[in-house]
């Protein structure tokens, strides 16, 4: 089953072209070369399109590392855990 966490570590992956065993509870903004702003816009249209959201702006500059992009998911609804079928996009 692919769960939401997955689905996040996924857009990270894709945006910010890190590798998929990166330390996700330490991954930070301009933490690692990455991750700038330019990255920044292109991980948020990730997170977007996986999860189906559109994230207000208070929250785009608000996302300064991984843990921070979770807590606020869960501000639109993702769930974190056992999710069941409807959570996340499914992108298979």
């Amino acid at each position: 089953m692919v769960t939401n966490e997955k689905i996040l570590q996924q857009a990270f992956v894709d945006a910010l072209d890190v590798p998929a065993d990166v330390a996700w509870e330490t991954l930070a903004y301009r933490g690692i070369e990455q991750w700038d702003s330019v990255a920044h816009m292109r991980l948020v249209a990730e997170i977007e399109d996986a999860f189906d959201v559109m994230i207000d702006t208070e929250d785009v500059i608000d996302m300064s590392s991984y843990p921070k992009v979770r807590e606020i998911l869960a501000k639109y609804g993702v769930t974190w855990g056992m999710e069941g079928a409807g959570a996340g996009r499914n992108r298979e």
